[in-house]
């Protein structure tokens, strides 16, 4: 069977997992309807061989570049709306992986209420590249900004597993010293992030400050001090860890700093009121203190940590 056309794609792939604001994909633009809360916009690229292995399953790799950005939606306090799809694909794709990759997109449409509206389709001479536009709303949407001093800290979950997990998928004598059960809980994190759109309502209402945790804990916590002109204290000991995670440490100490600096958590970073608390799993690590220097980092023993580095860089 030939490949499909670019039509063949929109109308055989792409239209029977659209919404209704999508017309079909039939028309240039999606209609949507004036919403009474803020309208969320963001938007987040994964390319084969930097987010993820070209021969990872496509369903996979379809759920995690819609995840990533229902990630940032759900730290902005926002409920998803729909989302929009640039797909473009490398010379070697074939309608089995393109079917296999819409199927993915739509349980995950589904299972979130986050319908394709629209998107484009093209071909490219370099990497499999995906772009996702997801559209939220929010009754009030949380900055990075609006941290202040006294605010307590918080992480929505464990830190760290999906940097190990990629560190597990090339390290095979690492690999073959964990627990097939902690292999799969790391790999997994890794594979498909879980986004935290269960607290979008309660960061609307509590939150100062809130990014999600893609770059880093440590890095994005700079970039949210940053922007909000603040400083942190954070207790490393109080960073919560999977029991997989601290197997993977256990076995070579220097992968804590890969777990606290390693990207692909999508766990949510909080600032928010010292006498709020965040719902279970969450776990407050630190404060937000008064200063515009880097964030402090303490061991058990209250002494500092130093990185090499505080996050993922894309360049």
């Amino acid at each position: 069977m030939p490949r499909y056309s670019e039509d063949e794609i929109i109308a055989r792939v792409f239209a029977p997992i659209a919404g209704a604001a999508a017309l079909g994909l039939k028309d240039d633009a999606a209609l949507l309807a004036p919403q009474s809360a803020a309208l969320v916009v963001t938007t987040d690229m994964i390319v084969a061989g930097v987010h993820f292995f070209a021969d990872d399953a496509p369903g996979l790799i379809a759920k995690k570049a819609l995840r990533v950005n229902l990630s940032d939606l759900a730290a902005k306090g926002a409920a998803p709306i729909g989302f929009l799809l640039s797909l473009a694909l490398p010379g070697d794709w074939t309608n089995d992986w393109l079917d296999a990759f819409a199927a993915g997109l739509a349980e995950d449409a589904r299972a979130y209420g986050a319908p394709l509206i629209g998107g484009d389709t093209g071909a490219t001479p370099g990497p499999l590249t995906i772009a996702i536009t997801a559209l939220g709303r929010a009754e009030r949407f949380v900055p990075r900004s609006g941290a202040k001093p006294g605010d307590a800290i918080f992480v929505s979950g464990p830190i760290g597993d999906a940097a190990l997990g990629l560190a597990v998928r090339r390290d095979v004598a690492l690999a073959k010293r964990l627990s097939a059960e902690a292999r799969d809980h790391l790999i997994g994190r890794y594979l498909l992030p879980q986004p935290r759109l269960d607290l979008s309502g309660w960061l609307a209402a509590n939150a100062s400050a809130a990014m999600d945790i893609s770059d880093g804990l440590a890095g994005d916590l700079a970039k949210l001090c940053r922007a909000s002109s603040v400083t942190a204290t954070i207790d490393l000991s109080c960073v919560p860890l999977s029991d997989a995670a601290q197997a993977a440490i256990a076995i070579d100490p220097a992968l804590f700093e890969t777990a606290i600096t390693g990207g692909d958590d999508y766990e949510i970073l909080v600032a928010c009121g010292n006498g709020a608390v965040l719902p279970a799993p969450a776990r407050r690590i630190g404060e937000i203190v008064a200063g515009e220097a880097p964030p402090i980092f303490l061991d058990a023993h209250r002494k500092p940590v130093f990185f090499k580095k505080l996050s993922f860089q894309h360049f």
